[in-house]
């Protein structure tokens, strides 16, 4: 048996032409609403404005970032907004020649995890490095947001542009 095959049901054009397949000609509407939560629409709306937030756990304290309803090591709801600062430290990095849709590109993305301060251990957000050298970039090093400008932003994590080495 050829160990490449995927075990499956083929179809036919019996099928397509006896419509037991449905087939659609021109665009099919797909519409659909998503409802984002107190803490997601507050997150974005806060991001909207320039500042960072998280939600502080009533039980054990921790601060999570981005913000949750519920603690994921408790389970205990948060129960407090917390005003995050926009500055954090560089907890991994890549340097990457080529674009989201595998592209080779000139200059290359510096993606990194970053551990926003006043945030819990273990609470990370991927950003962009900017405004830096991808050969001076490296795992402790401090960023600090660049924001877009106010009249440009959307409620969105693009409303930061991208973090930058900060000195100190």
């Amino acid at each position: 048996m050829n160990e490449h095959v995927i075990p499956g049901t083929p179809l036919s054009e019996a099928d397509f032409s006896s419509e037991r397949v449905l087939t659609v000609d021109g665009a099919a509407r797909a519409e659909y609403e998503w409802d984002l939560g107190v803490v997601m629409e507050r997150y974005l709306a806060e991001l909207r404005d320039g500042h960072l937030v998280g939600r502080s756990c009533s039980s054990c304290g921790r601060v999570l970032f981005p913000p949750r309803a519920f603690c994921e090591e408790c389970f205990h709801p948060t129960s407090t907004w917390v005003r995050l600062g926009d500055t954090g430290t560089i907890q991994t990095f890549a340097i990457c020649h080529i674009s989201w849709d595998a592209k080779r590109i000139a200059d290359p993305l510096v993606p990194a995890v970053i551990a926003i301060d006043r945030a819990s251990p273990g609470m990370g957000l991927l950003h962009l490095i900017g405004n830096a050298a991808p050969e001076s970039v490296s795992v402790g090093q401090r960023v600090a947001a660049v924001w877009r400008p106010e009249s440009e932003r959307l409620g969105s994590i693009k409303d930061i542009a991208y973090f930058e080495p900060r000195e100190g």
